[in-house]
């Protein structure tokens, strides 16, 4: 899903910790009745972290009776997405029939390749009830040769993802390796992504395994060869080094990165891909309706004038 139609680049923070290569302070917007989002990636001087290519925080937002969100059908290409709830329920559609209530703690990974469509609503419980909302969406570019493959969808519980607890700390393994476990999460490219919680004093490592690697903190502060740093922040470090976390305050964060692409992509709405005439072409297929549809709707986020 997409909610900002255009992207600002965003200054880095002064920083001054030798591993770290650069601090983004994602820009804010305010979409109406309060429902805040908040865009790290892609950024002015770094576009990627490994395959990460889009990075978006989303709420928290309270949702009162009969409002919920309402992301119409619309299409990706050359990528995969991520939905990552901390709280809040919302129900996928996909043009492929997949249909998947998308909890807090589920990993729901849909990868577009040649092309998807897909909605992403409050579900009707929730709606009526009201909620309050709070996560993240992320976009994982795809390899180049890998680019038009089939369309496909991913759901594990919560239950069903590595966890890891010791004193003051809890963590769970997203996708990829991390802290001696790996998740059964299928990956085209080799990319991790883990939720990490941290109690005030207690710490935690951010290994050497991957060659690029981020920590999005989501809330609290946390401190770093010296440093201190509050969310929302993303903190991209250079390769090679073995990093420390210290909560100053209890904390939230996101690790996250992996392998770098063999290049640059083109963004273009909902859009990516290494060639600028695949994207040309969505923009077609797209307003020409070759797009295949979600069941059961008849709404659909038009074709926008322009785009990043």
């Amino acid at each position: 899903m997409t909610w900002l139609p255009d992207y600002d680049p965003v200054e880095g923070d002064p920083k001054s910790c030798d591993a770290l290569e650069l601090v983004v302070v994602p820009r804010t917007r305010d979409l109406g009745e309060g429902f805040a989002v908040r865009r790290a990636l892609p950024h002015g001087k770094r576009q990627m972290v490994g395959p990460f290519i889009f990075f978006d925080h989303f709420g928290p937002v309270q949702f009162i009776p009969g409002q919920g969100m309402d992301v119409r059908p619309h299409p990706h290409i050359g990528l995969s997405t991520v939905t990552y709830l901390f709280d809040g329920k919302v129900m996928h559609r996909d043009s492929e029939g997949n249909i998947q209530e998308i909890v807090p703690g589920a990993m729901n990974l849909m990868t577009a390749g040649r092309g998807i469509t897909h909605s992403e609503r409050t579900p009707e419980v929730e709606r009526a009830s009201g909620q309050r909302m709070l996560g993240l969406q992320s976009w994982i570019a795809l390899p180049a040769d890998m680019e038009e493959i089939d369309p496909t969808f991913q759901h594990f519980s919560g239950r069903d993802l590595p966890t890891v607890r010791d004193t003051g700390l809890s963590a769970r393994v997203i996708a990829g390796k991390a802290f001696g476990k790996r998740s059964n999460v299928q990956t085209i490219t080799d990319w991790f992504y883990v939720e990490v919680s941290l109690a005030e004093g207690q710490t935690a490592p951010l290994d050497r395994d991957y060659e690029e690697r981020a920590i999005y903190l989501v809330e609290g502060e946390i401190a770093i060869a010296g440093d201190t740093f509050e969310g929302p922040r993303l903190l991209v470090f250079r390769p090679g080094d073995v990093i420390t976390v210290k909560a100053v305050r209890p904390s939230r964060m996101m690790y996250l990165g992996g392998t770098a692409l063999e290049g640059p992509r083109y963004i273009w709405w909902n859009f990516v891909s290494s060639s600028r005439e695949r994207i040309e072409q969505a923009k077609e297929d797209w307003a020409q309706a070759r797009f295949g549809a979600v069941p059961d709707e008849t709404e659909f986020v038009p074709l926008p004038d322009n785009s990043y």
